[in-house]
């Protein structure tokens, strides 16, 4: 089992973010993480393992070093607190770049600075718990790391690894569930091969809600999905073939709908596999006489 967990929000944005504490006093600084239910208790300053002049920064550093940067719940509580950084500095007129560096970051981790200040993700995050528990993740998270480095500047770059990434998802799935599986399949194939595995198809007969017909109606609309993502790579707006001429009018606003649609896919078979309860765990179990 791998014990590599991957930090939804980086080490440069939080080091971005910890710079600005140099334009606020200690007390703010404290009261910015406290005043979200940020439960986390600082780490004393002897522990810490950083080093600074700024008795502003290291008071930074010694809330969010208590945070698990891989855990959703901590991370979208930080992520208040960089919010109430970006409003307190656009209002205190502080002048230097910070916004467009601060943007910048965010950015390469899939979040998103609006007009207000507030933060969102430009694409949701995998769940870090269900690839904790998979015996190998690194197909996984190497095509999240391209999403995630590309999707801000490199449309048809994002659009290839989120393509891959459903496809590294699919062959991951069923090599967990030890199904053979030939490297050389087709995305569609790969794609109903592994919702068909974990029972997640609509020929499959299952209890509860995901034998309804409104639950097979998402699955076949989430597995369209997946395959869309496919066939716009393929059709030329993602990399992984050459071309004599390069695709145009592709923005951005392309990139994130293709990540989305994967990570959607890629999180819902994750959830399954992961899913104690789920049905394909019960059909694997012989019954007991």
């Amino acid at each position: 089992m791998s014990s590599y967990r991957r930090d939804l929000v980086s080490r440069a944005t939080r080091n971005e973010f910890r710079s600005l504490a140099t334009g606020m006093t200690v007390r703010l600084v404290a009261e910015a993480w406290q005043n979200h239910n940020y439960n986390f208790a600082p780490v004393p300053e002897d522990e810490l393992n950083y080093d600074d002049t700024s008795v502003r920064r290291i008071e930074f550093e010694k809330y969010a070093a208590a945070a698990d940067w891989t855990d959703y719940t901590h991370v979208s509580r930080a992520l208040l607190v960089f919010e109430d950084f970006i409003r307190y500095h656009r209002q205190s007129g502080w002048e230097s770049n910070w916004l467009e560096e601060v943007t910048v970051k965010l950015e390469r981790d899939g979040l998103s600075v609006d007009e207000r200040g507030r933060i969102s993700w430009l694409r949701r995050p995998v769940s870090t718990g269900h690839l904790e528990n998979l015996t190998d993740p690194s197909g996984i998270l190497a095509e999240l790391e391209r999403v995630s480095r590309t999707i801000a500047d490199d449309p048809a770059a994002a659009i290839g690894s989120a393509k891959q990434l459903i496809e590294a998802t699919a062959k991951t799935v069923l090599r967990e569930r030890g199904i053979a599986f030939d490297e050389h399949t087709k995305v569609p194939a790969l794609v109903k091969q592994a919702q068909k595995s974990l029972h997640l198809d609509a020929s499959s007969v299952t209890p509860g809600p995901d034998g309804t017909d409104a639950v097979k109606k998402i699955l076949g609309g989430v597995a369209s999905i997946a395959v869309g993502v496919a066939e716009l790579r393929n059709r030329g707006y993602g990399t992984g073939h050459g071309q004599a001429s390069a695709p145009t009018n592709l923005g951005i606003r392309h990139a994130q709908l293709a990540a989305n649609a994967a990570i959607t896919w890629c999180q819902l078979m994750l959830d399954t596999l992961g899913d104690l309860a789920a049905p394909w765990r019960k059909a694997a179990v012989p019954s007991q006489r």
